[in-house]
């Protein structure tokens, strides 16, 4: 399977809000939408980091600003942070915009170097 015949809306398919959290695969979550609670756009998700020696999910690779991935700055963003709303089908992040605004966050080429999950 690759990214092509993943379906994202299949996560949100008969997904009880008030169940645990769905099992989902990384594919059908790369290139969601994050909003803040308040409902402003901070981006789209555009990679998602595993620790394969343990099996975990450590952070997301959200992409904030820029024009068609131009002037975009990543971020990597604790998975635990991150919250789906199945019912909006995207991820809430508890960030201010104007905070992402001001944060160094990195680009394409310059990845840090985090070796474990936060």
């Amino acid at each position: 399977m690759n990214h092509e015949d993943c379906n994202a809306n299949d996560i949100y398919k008969n997904h009880n809000p008030n169940d645990r959290a769905p099992l989902i695969g990384v594919c059908t979550i790369i290139g969601n939408d994050v909003s803040n609670q308040n409902g402003e756009d901070l981006g789209t998700i555009k990679e998602v980091m595993l620790d394969t020696t343990n099996g975990k999910v450590c952070y997301a690779v959200l992409s904030f600003g820029g024009i068609f991935g131009i002037g975009n700055k990543l971020f990597a963003v604790p998975w635990n942070a991150l919250k789906l709303n199945a019912e909006k089908k995207h991820f809430v992040l508890n960030m201010d915009k104007d905070r992402l605004n001001y944060m160094p966050g990195f680009d394409k080429d310059n990845w840090p170097d985090i070796t474990t999950c936060f």
